[in-house]
């Protein structure tokens, strides 16, 4: 009884095992974190925004520039001369611009300079300009405007050097252990033409992404790291002129080098990632942020105009297809890089910055490893639907959790790898529960074969017979098989090898009535008990059961001759047959039946294995038997016999063969002269010639089936067994209609 407790709770502490080593697999993989895991981390932290984005402000004081198509049509293809630009930095600034950053590059000197006009050796003979001209330089023009108002110029990020250094006109105070090392960092940096980079109040990075970087663009650097210092991105510079602030605080890990986690540029706070990036709150683009180049260049006064430029920090960029300067939001936009500097501006100035963290990924892990014990200890308990429920409503919470934490605290919690993570764990604990359930189901398969045949098992699970407590009323056949002479059996034999010997027996015994579609219902003892035409319809039940009964003497042959049997008295069968009404179905308690049949023909059955050692054969049946098989199964009339329990006599018959048998003449003869020693019974002819004729049926039988000479010489002794009035009528009445039916 302990031993199947033992067994589970082995099986259930294995399968806590492998989803224990599941959940360390996956902590393994997230801390690796390979590019797939972050790609649909990136994937969902697009989606929280694409359902959320954040709301556009029109009073925020950040304005965009446009250098549009409308602009390059009406003051020529770009690059303008710098005479052009000065003009558009002086009306800026006297609309009150706050700070004016460039999001373009002036790294080569005007080339619409008189200067370098009149340098030019193919222009030299056709060009001619006044005298006071000749020197005129427009770079030196623009500087001396940018020097008048708060001007950020920009510089990229290259992969050579052209020889100059860019001087970073922000001072960077580090706070903790060295936070700009771990900076994202750039070969070199293309510089502002002189004299521009001296006149500028501020020099910024103008890229939004590290070099070489393509797609989406998520994270964008605060700081950047490279061969000269830090520099700060072009946004943060102009935030930090427009303010009048001389610095920039970088904050990092105090005991930990190359850790950043803000930056400061005044009273704002930014949190970064610990490279120096912050995440991007991304609205959708709109545009009411873009001012028309064109409508600044008007040099005529615009109240509408400075009203959208006084006090604001004026970004100046490019949406003009052929200046390729278009980048993909995590909204599926494509919009102008310097509208990507305007929303980190937007986001800085309202607070809105997303975050994420260590802590933040840590919890995600957390979220994962209590997912994997929440699918692994119900589906161990409770099965499959189970944890897939409880599984279901983990992630459920955990979803619910990630997008609280996005739309109320603006954290960026991955759901992802824990989704799909407890997921996967799902799947792969359901398959090795599949294939363990598979394999005890085979044993069980194995073990019920030894019960109904293999055909039937098959009929089952096709059908999906479902056991329940209860059972209905049914014709059968049951049979009942004891071993005679079995306590002489075990009285010479200890009992290990009795053991050992009843199961050789049983095996060929119980294979020749599955192979006859049977179900062994159960053995007891010595004996073995089984029935047709449940718990799936069998056709020719009866005949079954009769080729069964002929198999299994047949078997017995076969074992009285093998090792096991060598120096031992050959073992014998009774076999008892009936067909009958039963009751079929699952009988016992609620928690514990068994499959079996309960009704007046097991008791027939059983008593006709009992009567024949009275017979003196092998194998009897009943009546009823022999009327549905008399014409598939050769048997012969046995008489009528008293059954324990019963009040009237039970005609029984005794099988000799199966049809090829019935069909011989050597069998018809028997039989036609078994019938004429019936009727001599019947008719109380004298004894002696009775005694004749059962000689004679004994010379027939001798060469038929050798088991009948013992029936025969027993017959002469119960003649009595064969003189019933009515039911006696009645089988002569039978016998004489099949004696007179032709051979089949």
């Amino acid at each position: 009884m302990t031993g199947k407790p033992k067994e589970r709770t082995g099986r259930r502490r294995a399968f806590q095992l492998v989803g224990l080593g599941l959940i360390l697999f996956g902590c393994f993989v997230r801390v690796l974190d390979p590019y797939p895991v972050r790609m649909t981390r990136l994937i969902y932290f697009d989606i929280l925004q694409r359902i959320s984005p954040r709301e556009y402000n029109p009073d925020l004081p950040v304005r965009v520039v446009d250098i549009d198509e409308q602009s390059l049509a009406n003051w020529g293809q770009w690059p303008w001369p710098r005479t052009l630009l000065a003009q558009m930095v002086k009306n800026l600034g006297e609309n009150g611009a706050a700070a004016i950053a460039f999001d373009m590059l002036f790294v080569e000197p005007d080339r619409f300079s008189p200067a370098r006009l009149m340098k030019d050796p193919s222009l030299s003979g056709v060009l001619s300009v006044e005298r006071h001209a000749e020197k005129l330089d427009h770079d030196v023009l623009f500087a001396m405007e940018i020097a008048k108002w708060p001007v950020v110029l920009g510089a990229a990020a290259r992969q050579s050097s052209d020889g100059r250094q860019v001087t970073p006109l922000a001072g960077i105070i580090e706070i903790g252990e060295s936070p700009s090392s771990g900076l994202v960092t750039v070969p070199h940096w293309t510089p502002p033409a002189p004299p521009l980079d001296r006149a500028a109040a501020g020099i910024g990075g103008v890229n939004v992404s590290p070099l070489g970087g393509m797609g989406i663009v998520r994270r964008v650097p605060i700081l950047w790291g490279g061969p000269d210092g830090s520099l700060p991105g072009l946004g943060i510079e102009a935030l930090r002129v427009a303010m009048g602030e001389s610095i920039i605080i970088a904050e990092g890990m105090p005991d930990e080098a190359g850790i950043m986690l803000a930056v400061e540029v005044g009273q704002f706070h930014l949190p970064t990632t610990e490279n120096g990036e912050v995440w991007v709150r991304y609205r959708r683009d709109n545009p009411d942020l873009y001012l028309s180049a064109d409508d600044v260049m008007q040099s005529q006064d615009n109240p509408d105009l400075r009203a959208e430029i006084e006090g604001r920090i004026i970004l100046v960029g490019t949406s003009a297809a052929g200046l390729f300067d278009m980048h993909q939001t995590s909204l599926g936009e494509s919009v102008p890089g310097v509208s990507i500097h305007a929303q980190i501006l937007e986001q800085v100035l309202t607070g809105e910055m997303l975050s994420r963290s260590d802590v933040t990924a840590a919890l995600e892990l957390l979220s994962f490893v209590i997912l994997g014990v929440v699918v692994t200890a119900v589906m161990a308990r409770f099965g499959a639907v189970a944890s897939f429920v409880s599984g279901g409503v983990s992630a459920a919470v955990v979803l619910g959790i990630s997008w609280l934490a996005f739309q109320n605290q603006l954290v960026l919690f991955d759901v992802t790898f824990p989704l799909m993570g407890g997921m996967a764990n799902f799947g792969l604990l359901a398959g090795y529960l599949f294939i363990s359930t598979e394999r005890e189901k085979r044993v069980i398969r194995q073990i019920f074969s030894h019960y109904v045949a293999p055909e039937i098992l098959d009929e089952m699970e096709t059908s999906g017979h479902q056991l329940q407590l209860g059972g209905e009323t049914q014709e059968i056949t049951v049979m009942f098989s004891d071993i005679r002479g079995f306590t002489p059996l075990s009285e010479s034999v200890s009992a290990t090898d009795l053991v050992t010997l009843l199961n050789q027996l049983f095996s060929q015994v119980g294979d020749q009535i599955l192979l006859e579609r049977g179900t062994i219902d159960k053995f007891i003892g010595d004996a073995v008990m089984a029935f047709w035409n449940a718990p799936l319809p069998v056709e020719d039940h009866p005949c079954r059961a009769a080729r069964a009964a002929l198999l299994m003497r047949q078997a017995l042959v076969e074992f009285n001759t093998s090792d096991v049997m060598r120096g031992r008295p050959p073992i014998a069968l009774a076999t008892g047959c009936a067909t009958g009404q039963a009751c079929v179905g699952n009988i016992g308690s609620k928690r514990r039946f068994n499959y079996t049949v309960i009704g007046d023909v097991v008791n027939v059955a059983a008593r006709i294995e009992q009567s024949c050692r009275h017979v003196d054969y092998d194998i009897v049946v009943s009546s009823s038997v022999y009327e549905k098989t008399r014409h598939e199964m050769a048997m012969l009339e046995a008489g009528y016999v008293d059954l324990k329990g019963r009040t009237d006599l039970e005609p029984v018959f005794v099988l000799v063969g199966n049809q090829d048998i019935l069909e011989t003449p050597a069998f018809q003869k028997l039989e036609a002269t078994h019938q004429k020693l019936v009727a001599a019974i019947r008719d109380r002819h004298p004894h002696d010639h009775v005694e004749e004729i059962c000689k004679d049926c004994v010379a027939q039988a001798h060469h038929i089936e050798p088991g009948l000479k013992k029936f025969y010489y027993a017959l002469s002794g119960r003649v009595a067994d064969f003189r019933s009035d009515f039911q006696s009528n009645q089988l002569i009445f039978n016998h004489q209609g099949r004696a007179k039916e032709p051979s089949a």
